[in-house]
């Protein structure tokens, strides 16, 4: 299956986008990609479903905030389209109205087959491209939250020209567009023969072109550094989330807006406990006497070791439970609601080698009528195991 993109990358539009750029910016790429506009065509039909099912989600607020902190782990279904698989008639039935009303005119339409965002005066607003990282986290960072520390190489600013790319810090007006970023030509659609708008070749949509480079970044206004990024890891957490830490990604080129880095996040294995959700699981081995005559024995949790009371008789299958002590549990947008607890399964060492004396004791023990399981034992125990 092919990896899915990011959706504001699929829209085209900064992560601070207000929802009219992204209605405004769905409306384009449905123009683009319609069916009608590209018959036969299965790629532009699979772009017009990713552009749907990007807007599906970033035009819902809540949906948006979830999307922004945990990436596509974090929306479990969220998606009314659950996670893309929608059909063209979810689609229509769903978005077909959303140029009704809208307003736009012919000139509207020009500009949403171009690329790119815009800026004041109509230049192009260039994004600089998202970067991607990976943590690896204890269960005890989990249990907390905290911070990391991530090294990446990364476009910055170039401080010699101060982002422009001019070694002067002139700029001039481009002689093609007349410093609009676009160039209009007339082109035959669906709608009948209109003027199409599109980004100027010579100055790249910017309306502006660069006499004199500057030397240190070849007039691109980037150049590329070594780059420390602070994470701020929320606790409760899980293996496969993405986190985003916004503007960290690569510069723009001449002072676009800057990408964000997505920070995968891992879990290290844990040497005492099993992660499920935001319960843990401890597996307990008891000796034969502990678990026949009940005793103190020791725990380890996440905020260090308890002592809990095994009552006698306690039998091998069984599940103690400590609440409280296991994850910090969050809701589908992020927020902690409680703590998850530490499931303990209980087992007893059964020993495999016996010294003379020890085999004597417990030959003594095998015709006592305690020790032996009754009927109703050995159907209990069965039930509790197998369910039977």
């Amino acid at each position: 299956m092919a990896e899915k993109r990011d959706y504001y990358e699929v829209l085209e539009v900064p992560k601070t986008a207000t929802a009219e750029e992204i209605k405004k910016a769905y409306r384009k790429k449905a123009i683009q990609y319609h069916p009608d506009k590209n018959p036969g065509d299965k790629e532009a039909e699979e772009k017009f479903k990713e552009a749907a099912e990007a807007y599906e989600v970033l035009s819902d607020p809540q949906k948006r905030a979830r999307y922004d902190q945990y990436g596509f782990a974090g929306m479990g279904g969220a998606s009314g389209f659950s996670g893309g698989g929608m059909s063209m008639e979810d689609i229509f039935s769903h978005f077909g109205d959303i140029f009704q009303g809208a307003g736009f005119d012919i000139g509207d339409i020009g500009e949403m087959f171009m690329g790119g965002g815009r800026g004041r005066g109509g230049q192009r607003v260039r994004r600089g491209s998202d970067l991607r990282g990976r943590v690896t986290l204890t269960l005890e960072e989990i249990a907390k939250g905290c911070e990391k520390k991530i090294k990446v190489r990364r476009l910055v600013e170039c401080k010699d020209c101060h982002g422009t790319g001019s070694a002067d810090g002139q700029t001039e007006t481009c002689p093609t567009c007349k410093g609009t970023g676009r160039v209009t030509r007339a082109q035959r659609g669906i709608f009948g023969m209109m003027q199409v708008q599109t980004v100027c070749d010579t100055c790249g949509g910017e309306g502006r072109i660069i006499k004199k480079k500057c030397p240190k970044c070849g007039g691109e206004g980037v150049v590329r550094e070594e780059d420390i990024v602070t994470v701020t890891i929320p606790a409760g957490v899980m293996g496969g989330m993405q986190l985003t830490v916004p503007g960290k990604g690569n510069a723009a080129p001449h002072g676009g807006v800057p990408g964000d880095l997505i920070v995968m996040i891992e879990e290290e294995e844990h040497k005492d406990f099993i992660r499920q959700d935001s319960d843990l699981i401890y597996n307990l081995l008891l000796d034969m006497p502990t678990a026949i005559l009940g005793g103190q024995v020791q725990i380890p949790t996440l905020t260090g070791d308890v002592k809990i009371t095994i009552t006698p008789g306690t039998q091998p299958g069984k599940v103690l439970r400590m609440r409280g002590k296991g994850l910090p549990r969050i809701d589908q947008y992020g927020r902690r609601f409680g703590e998850g607890d530490l499931l303990i399964n209980v087992g007893v060492y059964i020993p495999e080698h016996l010294d003379k004396d020890e085999r004597k004791l417990i030959e003594k023990l095998q015709d006592s009528p305690n020790i032996a399981p009754g009927a109703s034992e050995k159907k209990s125990f069965f039930h509790n195991l197998f369910g039977i």
